[in-house]
């Protein structure tokens, strides 16, 4: 009894450790001072947007290269900073689209501290500022990676865009996090949830969803039961070899320009054109 008792205490002071703790394993920000020249981007300029609870967020933004095609607006995942997806951004940048990196609070030298409604609205802040530019609706791709994806399912549920691209996506946090730590009530204990799976049935955008087949971090069913419940039109594809870092080695980047380029180009644009260097660095990850 006294072997049972100690168990159940253990586990009890675990419970409470990852409850109290649960932010810092979610959101694993790289906090320096982050700028496009020194991620070889000397083409993208830093951008500041104020959230509607009054933070300085800085963005980065390059311009598309022609009228007709749109402006990819990337919610990043949960490490790192807006450098780490230097070699996505350079791709689609070189495809001829605008590209804005949406920066997070906490992030890359950015104030405060990130929490699933402060993301929120550090996304509603960077699109409100795309609309100032003349960037909405038909001229908008909403894009996703890792983390990512449940702050553009929510967008993607408020505003129109030409697109959701949802690069690695769960159903919830909840869910990711309950493959991973299976003893453990995390349903219960998680303040921060992204919930694409009730969300995804009001987002009327044509969808892709690209998952690598070996993903580790966020499993694969989740990602094909959110396709399952989003609504048409809608592509999916699951790279066979592919885990959760490496897609742009696996050819993400052809998937997704593939997909774009499909979406109403209006007569007499080229199609894009990819560079084919390929990734230098790979991208952050929700908690492993």
């Amino acid at each position: 009894m006294a072997w049972l008792v100690g168990v159940l205490l253990v586990y009890g002071a675990v419970c409470g450790l990852l409850h109290a703790y649960q932010r810092s394993l979610i959101y694993m920000p790289d906090r320096r001072v982050a700028v496009p020249e020194d991620a070889g981007l000397p083409d993208f300029r830093v951008v500041t947007v104020t959230t509607a609870d009054g933070l300085s967020i800085d963005g980065w933004f390059v311009p598309p290269r022609e009228e007709g095609l749109p402006t990819i607006v990337l919610f990043h995942g949960n490490g790192g900073h807006l450098g780490y997806r230097a070699d996505k951004a350079r791709v689609f940048q070189k495809a001829g689209y605008g590209v804005f990196l949406a920066g997070y609070r906490g992030y890359g030298g950015n104030p405060g501290s990130p929490t699933e409604q402060g993301l929120y609205a550090d996304a509603r802040a960077a699109l409100d500022w795309l609309v100032g530019q003349g960037i909405s609706g038909q001229k908008l791709v909403i894009y996703g990676e890792s983390l990512g994806t449940g702050v553009a399912t929510q967008m993607a549920t408020e505003r129109k865009a030409a697109a959701l691209v949802l690069e690695a996506p769960f159903t919830s946090l909840s869910d990711a996090a309950a493959s991973h730590y299976p003893i453990f009530p995390v349903r219960l204990l998680l303040k921060d949830r992204f919930d694409s799976l009730s969300r995804i049935g009001n987002v009327g955008s044509p969808l892709l969803v690209i998952q690598g087949e070996k993903d580790r971090v966020v499993p694969t069913r989740l990602g094909k039961a959110l396709f399952a419940r989003a609504n048409e039109p809608k592509t999916s594809v699951w790279l066979p070899q592919a885990g959760h870092n490496d897609l742009m080695a696996h050819g993400l980047a052809e998937k997704v320009v593939g997909f774009l380029s499909g979406l109403n180009r209006p007569q007499g644009t080229a199609p894009p054109t990819l560079d084919h260097q390929g990734p230098r660095r790979g991208t952050a990850i929700i908690p492993r």
